[in-house]
């Protein structure tokens, strides 16, 4: 090693106590002349330890009082320049990070395309009242609705719950970013999503139900773009509806429409403060807050909302006590459905024009033909005469009620009670297969005027008859009054349901006659090869609605229509599906009809069989018929007006032949 000494810090110069330039400058000479130390340290072999520091501690600095102003103008500019530079990179690097994630998502304009792809189908009457809804058994009851159709309650209490800065903000709220960030930081893990309106809809929208449950920090930056993509692409209020009809509820019920029939049986536009306070507070957590397994706490989350509401100036707080001390009353979640057996036939109508997705997913509304005060009446004559024969053993009863110019069918009871499972309520007695007894006996003398020429003065003779068959057994018919009438006219014969003049009447026209009479009239049941002459009688089965049905062309003049549950068909928008196509033909002479409806009215030539001061008698002139089967097991009444078209119908073990008026 050599002798010689490193060099040492004496060597530099003193820093001078002049400029902010001479300082710079003598900066710039000490570390050159550091530089130098260093070399000749190494040329020298000097231990390294004993080198002169790279950087050496500065002793500080006292500038002078002077030029100071000189120091503050180049160290605010630095200083300015160097911010200037690091937001403009943050502004690059934030703005391509947005463009970046925003063309891997999903387009914000399919917004209301990407809205749940479902709207319940709902059933009306013929005035626009609900009877009932199909639910997709996938999804729930939803309906959508524009903004002004909703309570300005709701509306108030949702922003004020969910986003009070809703319509100031762009999307996403920076104030209530910074403080969930800074909670997510101090717990370690998120907690807090501070999510705007905007935002939810963002993410029920466009993420995966995965993606939804996702809570990290890139999932919420996507979220954050597309809310404030959604919200530069559509106005507040576009946004904001269709929130309201995206959101979900609880209890099956998806947008705020759905949610107010299902909670309280009446439109949103109609919820009154109490009702929309409980409403707003479903959204956060519907199985928290069921008012229906959670009474206390659905409260107890209302009166959050009134306060939320109080905060952001909405309400008063005494208009927030008043409405926290009212109470609200809630819908039984099984709540009546409406003229169960007509919905049914509905549906299947329904089925029949449209395909099944449009029911479930279309938000369809399906205005029917039922007229609800004549659907009330019904019901009420079917309860009050199945009591009246109570003591007759009768335990059920059904009507259907049409208007013989349409078809359209203005009023439909099944059964006496839809949910009485002692009598099988859910069978509808309408459509059901049954005997319809002497009801079938227009259509055999029908079958007489058209094939053989008869008109109602043709004479017949009511006397004892023999049919003995290949088996040794022979059938001798009978009247009901058990009595034999001699020579009788058809009209006679028909008016007074004799029964052997029918039979010969069978017998003279042949039963394909009959068979094909019926088929005519749209009675489709009628088709098996056995049948005997007991069928002028009623022993084949049909509907009652397809028997009504072929009244309905007797009253129609011979022009038979199909029996219509639907008046129309609009789509979620209003606008109306193609119109239904109910064809109608001519099924029987228009002078027959005429001959046959004479006969019906003929309250006169009824007279001996039939009280004329009975039930069969109305205010005005109409056309009726009655039946009962040989058990007495069923018995039916098919009369009919310019107007209406009715056909009622008793089960039970034992009947008179006084039956059921027409309604």
């Amino acid at each position: 090693m050599s002798d010689q000494q490193p060099p040492q810090f004496e060597d530099l110069p003193t820093p001078p106590k002049k400029s902010m330039q001479d300082l710079v400058s003598w900066h710039q000479q000490a570390k050159f002349r550091t530089f130098k130390l260093r070399q000749t340290a190494r040329q020298t072999n000097s231990p390294q330890d004993d080198w002169p520091q790279a950087e050496p501690l500065y002793p500080p600095v006292d500038i002078e009082a002077g030029p100071r102003w000189q120091w503050n103008l180049i160290t605010g500019v630095n200083i300015a320049s160097l911010l200037l530079i690091v937001v403009s990179t943050l502004v690059i690097v934030g703005a391509t990070a947005y463009a970046w994630i925003a063309v891997q998502l999903p387009p914000a304009e399919e917004l209301r395309s990407r809205s749940l792809q479902f709207a319940t189908t709902q059933i009306l009457d013929r005035e626009g009242n609900l009877l009932w809804e199909i639910i997709d058994p996938t999804g729930g009851r939803r309906t959508n609705i524009t903004l002004d159709r909703i309570s300005p309650h709701l509306i108030n209490a949702t922003l004020a719950t969910e986003d009070r800065f809703f319509y100031l903000n762009v999307g996403v709220d920076p104030i209530a970013i910074m403080r969930a960030t800074f909670t997510n930081l101090s717990e370690k893990e998120i907690v807090s999503g501070a999510s705007t309106i905007t935002q939810q809809l963002a993410r029920n929208v466009f993420l995966t139900p995965k993606e939804r449950t996702d809570r990290s920090f890139s999932r919420k930056l996507r979220e954050a773009v597309l809310a404030m993509e959604i919200n530069r692409r559509y106005t507040k209020d576009q946004i904001l509806e269709t929130y309201f009809n995206q959101i979900y509820y609880g209890n099956h019920s998806y947008g705020v429409e759905a949610a107010a029939q299902t909670y309280f049986g009446k439109s949103a536009r109609d919820l009154t403060l109490p009702e929309a306070a409980m409403l707003a507070g479903l959204p956060q957590s519907p199985a928290i807050y069921d008012p229906y397994h959670n009474p206390e706490g659905a409260k107890g989350r209302q009166q959050v909302v009134l306060g939320l509401m109080v905060e952001a100036g909405y309400i008063t707080l005494a208009q927030a006590r008043e409405a926290a001390a009212t109470p609200v009353t809630f819908r039984d979640l099984n709540f009546p459905l409406e003229a169960p057996h007509f919905v049914t036939l509905v549906r299947e109508e329904l089925e029949q024009n449209v395909p099944a997705t449009y029911i479930y997913q279309a938000g369809l509304r399906v205005y029917t033909t039922l007229d609800a005060s004549m659907q009330a009446a019904a019901e009420q004559a079917v309860e009050r005469r199945v009591a009246e024969l109570a003591s007759r053993h009768v335990t059920n009863g059904a009507l259907i009620a049409m208007d013989p110019a349409t078809g359209h069918i203005l009023a439909l009871v099944g059964s006496r009670d839809f949910r009485d499972e002692t009598i099988d309520g859910q069978v509808n007695i309408v459509t059901s297969l049954r005997q319809p007894a002497s009801t079938i006996k227009p259509l055999t003398y029908l079958a007489a005027f058209e094939r053989l020429g008869w008109t109602p003065s043709s004479l017949l003779w009511d006397v004892p008859v023999e049919y003995p068959d290949e088996n040794g057994n022979v059938y001798r018919p009978r009247n009901v009054d058990g009595q034999f009438h001699g020579p009788v006219t058809v009209r006679t014969a028909l008016a007074n349901s004799y029964n052997i003049p029918a039979i010969k009447t069978l017998e003279a026209v042949k039963i394909s006659a009959l068979k094909e009479m019926a088929y005519r009239l749209g009675i489709s049941t009628l088709n098996r090869e056995d049948y005997g002459l007991p069928l002028a009688l009623g022993s084949g089965e049909v509907s009652l609605l397809e028997m009504t049905n072929a009244y309905q062309a007797i009253a129609n003049q011979g022009v038979l229509l199909q029996p219509t549950t639907i008046l129309k068909i609009t789509d979620n928008f209003g606008r109306e599906i193609e119109p239904l196509r109910h064809p109608s033909r001519r099924a029987l002479n228009e002078a027959h009809a005429y001959l046959m409806t004479d006969i019906l009215a003929d309250n006169q030539a009824r007279t001996p069989e039939f009280d004329p001061d009975r039930i069969l008698q109305i205010s005005r002139p109409a056309a009726v018929k009655t039946g009962t089967t040989n058990d007495f097991r069923d018995s039916w009444t098919i009369g009919y007006t310019p107007d209406i078209v009715t056909g009622s119908g008793s089960a039970m073990p034992i009947i008179s032949r006084w039956t059921a008026s027409m309604g």
